[in-house]
C-alpha cells in the first residue's frame, strides 16, 4: 500500500499518517489538563476507570484527563488497580488526597455512608466532584451535599439516561409521540441476594449502605422515572427483607402519582430471580407505547397508536442509528455497544457542559431529587400510607 504524503511550509516531506498525527498531537498540547483523583478500588471504580481513559477517543473534549490518584484503604488492592487502570500514584489517605493542589476533581466510588464527608470534603476544596448513586445515606445529608456543591461543577453516576435507548425514549415523548401520558411501569431485578456469597458485602449492611434494594436498585429506576415522566407527587410503598437477621430491605414495592395526572408502579428486588440486571420501564400514553430492558439494551419497543387499527404493532427498534442519540460517537448503525459506553457517554456530556459553562443533569440537585423520593418511600412503608412529597422550600 502506497502511503499519501503531504507537505510541509518548510519543505519536508511526511507522511499522511504523520500529519494526522502532528494535529492530534497539537490539540493534545492545547487541552486543558484535569488531574483527577479517584477514592475507591471496586467494581464501579474499574467501570469509571474505563470511563476516563476512553471518553476523549468518543467524544471531542476539551480536557486532557490525567489519572493522578487512587486512593482506598487496601493497598495491595490499590497497586493492582493502579497497575491495571494506568492510574500513576496510589493513596490511603483520602483527606489528603482532596486537599492536594493538584487535584481539580475528585471521583467518589466507595459505600454510600463515605460520600457525604468526602463530597463535602472536596467541594469545600474548590474541586469538581463525582459521585457514585444514590447521593447519600439520608435526604438530610444529600442536602447538605448538594449545599456544599453550589459553587462547583458535579456529576452523580445515574448513567442509565445515557443509554441511547433511553435516551431515544426520552426524544419521543418530548415530541409527542406518546401524547397524553396514563401509566409509568418500571422495575429493577436482579438475584443478587439469593447467593449468600454476594449478601455479604458492604451493599446488605444498613451501617454502610443506608438501605438496601432501596437505594441500590430503586434509584436508578426513580432517577429514570423523574428524567422521563417528571415529578412524582405522592406514593404508597412497601418493603420486605426475605433474609433472617439482615437488617435493609431485599425488595420494595410502590405506588405513584405523577405531578403530570399519570399514575405508575415501581418495583426493586434483589430476589428477581432470573433477572441478572433488569432495569426496565413500560410508558402507556394516548398516542403510544415505549418499553425498554437494560438486558436487551440497544433495543426500544415502541408503539404507534395513531397508525390505522389493522397497521397497529409494537416495533423492536434497533436504536444505533442512523439519527439515535450517540449514534455519530460510537460505532456504524448496527454495531451495538454495552455497558460501559454508558459511562463514557455520561462523562463525555459532563466534560462538554463543563467546557461551557452549562449545567450538566444529573447533578447533586437531581440526586436530592431522588434522595427524596427515597425518603418518602422508607417513611411509607413504615407508616403503612399514602405519603405526599414535599416540594422543597
Amino acid at each position: 500500500m502506497r502511503v499519501q504524503r503531504s507537505q510541509l511550509s518548510d519543505g519536508v516531506s511526511i507522511s499522511m499518517h504523520s500529519a494526522e498525527s502532528i494535529d492530534f498531537q497539537f490539540k493534545m498540547a492545547h487541552k486543558k489538563k484535569l488531574n483527577i483523583a479517584m477514592i475507591g478500588h471496586g467494581f464501579i471504580a474499574r467501570a469509571h476507570s474505563n470511563a476516563f481513559h476512553q471518553v476523549g477517543r468518543f467524544f471531542p473534549i476539551a480536557y486532557d484527563l490525567n489519572l493522578s490518584v487512587v486512593c482506598g484503604r487496601n493497598r495491595p488492592k490499590l497497586e493492582e488497580m493502579a497497575s491495571q487502570w494506568g492510574w500513576q500514584e496510589v493513596a490511603t489517605d483520602w483527606q489528603e488526597v482532596v486537599n492536594r493542589h493538584d487535584i481539580q476533581a475528585v471521583d467518589i466510588a466507595v459505600p454510600n455512608a463515605l460520600h457525604a464527608p468526602m463530597a463535602m470534603a472536596a467541594a469545600q476544596a474548590g474541586k469538581i466532584v463525582l459521585c457514585e448513586k444514590p447521593l447519600a445515606m439520608s435526604l438530610e445529608e444529600a442536602e447538605k451535599m448538594a449545599e456544599a456543591a453550589t459553587r462547583v461543577p458535579s456529576l452523580v453516576w445515574f448513567n442509565y439516561r445515557r443509554v441511547p435507548a433511553v435516551a431515544f425514549a426520552k426524544r419521543l415523548i418530548e415530541e409527542g409521540r406518546l401524547g397524553e401520558i396514563f401509566h409509568y411501569r418500571a422495575w429493577y431485578l436482579n438475584q443478587s441476594g439469593n447467593n449468600p456469597s454476594k449478601a455479604a458485602g458492604w451493599r446488605y449492611k444498613r451501617s454502610e449502605a443506608g438501605s438496601g434494594a432501596i437505594g441500590d436498585l430503586l434509584s436508578h429506576a426513580l432517577d429514570l422515572a423523574l428524567h422521563l415522566n417528571g415529578e412524582i407527587s405522592e406514593l404508597c410503598a412497601t418493603t420486605h427483607t426475605f433474609a433472617p437477621g439482615r437488617d435493609v430491605d431485599d425488595a420494595t414495592m410502590l405506588m405513584v402519582r405523577f405531578a403530570n395526572g399519570s399514575v405508575g408502579t415501581l418495583e426493586a428486588s434483589r430476589y428477581g430471580v432470573g433477572c441478572r440486571n433488569r432495569n426496565a420501564f413500560e410508558i402507556n400514553g394516548s398516542k403510544g407505547m415505549i418499553r425498554f430492558d437494560l438486558e436487551d439494551m440497544n433495543r426500544l419497543e415502541f408503539f404507534d397508536a395513531t397508525q390505522a387499527p389493522n397497521l397497529q404493532a409494537s416495533r423492536n427498534l434497533l436504536v444505533t442509528g442512523p439519527d439515535h442519540p450517540y449514534a455519530e460517537n460510537f460505532w456504524k448503525p448496527g454495531h451495538e455497544i454495552g455497558y460501559e459506553h454508558t459511562f463514557i457517554a455520561t462523562l463525555g456530556d459532563f466534560l462538554q457542559a463543563l467546557e461551557h459553562g452549562e449545567r450538566f443533569c444529573p447533578d447533586f440537585d437531581d440526586g436530592v431529587a431522588v434522595q427524596r423520593i427515597l425518603d418518602a418511600v422508607e417513611r411509607s412503608a413504615q407508616a403503612s400510607a399514602w405519603v405526599k412529597i414535599e416540594d422543597p422550600e
